[in-house]
Parts: C-alpha cells; sequence; structure tokens
C-alpha cells in the first residue's frame, strides 16, 4: 500500500475503533483492519459480505461508528461463487476461536474466501501490512490449518491447495493467482 492509502485506512480503522464497544479485543481490532482498509480504498464490495452481513458485523464491533460510505447492497454473481463457497466451507470447518454458526466466524471466513479471488498476495488482498498479519489472523482462527504449512507457502496458495486436496482434486492455484505479480513464482512453468 502507498504512504497515502495507508494514512487514509488507518483514519478509517481508527473512526471504527472509536466505536468500538470492545476496542482491544483481537476480533474488533482484527474486523477494524478488515473493513477499515476496504472503507478507505472504496471496495467494501471486496470483502464478500451482503449488506445485512456488514451492517449486522459493524453493529456487533462497532455500534457507534457512522459507516461513512454505502455498504454494497449484494454481491455480484461471480464464475468463482464455487470456489468461494467450498474455500468459505472449510474455513469454518477448521475455525477454532469461535463456533463455526458464530456470525463473525462467516463473516471471517468470507472475508478469507473473497480475497482469494482478488489478483494479489493475500495480505494486499485484505489491506493488511504483511504476511505476518495474515498468519496472526489464520493462527488465531485457523491454527490446524497453520500448522500444516510446514513449507512455508504463501497463504493463497496454502489455502487453495488445501482446499483441492479436500475435494480430492490436483492442487492449483486460487481464482485470483494468475493476476499476481509472483504468479511465475508460485507457479513456475513446468
Amino acid at each position: 500500500m502507498a504512504a497515502g492509502s495507508n494514512e487514509a485506512r488507518d483514519a478509517a480503522i481508527a473512526r471504527l475503533l472509536d466505536g468500538a464497544l470492545h476496542r482491544d479485543a483481537a476480533d474488533t481490532v482484527m474486523f477494524a483492519r478488515l473493513i477499515g482498509a476496504k472503507l478507505a480504498s472504496g471496495e467494501l464490495l471486496h470483502l464478500g459480505l451482503t449488506r445485512d452481513a456488514l451492517d449486522a458485523l459493524l453493529s456487533r464491533h462497532f455500534p457507534h461508528s457512522a459507516l461513512p460510505h454505502a455498504a454494497p447492497e449484494r454481491i455480484a454473481a461471480s464464475e468463482h461463487r464455487a470456489f468461494a463457497d467450498a474455500m468459505r466451507a472449510m474455513l469454518l470447518q477448521h475455525e477454532s476461536s469461535l463456533a463455526a454458526t458464530d456470525l463473525d466466524a462467516q463473516c471471517l471466513a468470507t472475508i478469507m474466501a473473497t480475497a482469494c479471488l482478488r489478483p494479489d498476495h493475500l495480505w494486499r488482498d485484505l489491506g493488511l501490512d504483511g504476511r505476518d498479519d495474515v498468519t496472526a489472523i489464520l493462527t488465531r482462527h485457523y491454527p490446524r490449518l497453520v500448522a500444516r504449512n510446514m513449507d512455508g507457502t504463501r497463504w493463497k496458495k496454502f489455502l487453495a491447495r488445501e482446499l483441492a486436496l479436500a475435494e480430492g482434486r490436483a492442487p492449483g492455484p486460487a481464482p485470483g493467482c494468475p493476476g499476481c505479480e509472483d504468479y511465475g513464482f508460485c507457479y513456475p512453468p513446468r
């Protein structure tokens, strides 16, 4: 992220946390960072959440924050919907911090799955500062998955690989991977 976009993101995060019920709670900070990044970039749709889900998430964590941008009415249909739905289901199966039926768990799994459709590193697609930020989120919520990443594979590639293996398919890239600058590094020509 460029310096100006970092400032806008950090300001959006601060505004959300100023209206938080529990501003120091790990999940509140996490959601403030994920939502704040998309508020700053004008890409709330890239969270993958419906307007109702986003409104409910905001009211649970940030009831005293006014959302300065209109939330999307609905998510546009995607040719990769099946991938996103399957990734979301896999993440919910591995959720350890919250019950899989918990609305926050469902929102996080949706945000993570949707980010796998974007054409960059997962940390950038989530609006975070680096791989360590993704590792922290995954470790808190999906530690069994993190433990399986013994070779330090990049997270988006790893999650796509785990999903393919869970479905009995040969591993391949997530839908967003081909647009990434490092696609050739992760998937070198054979």
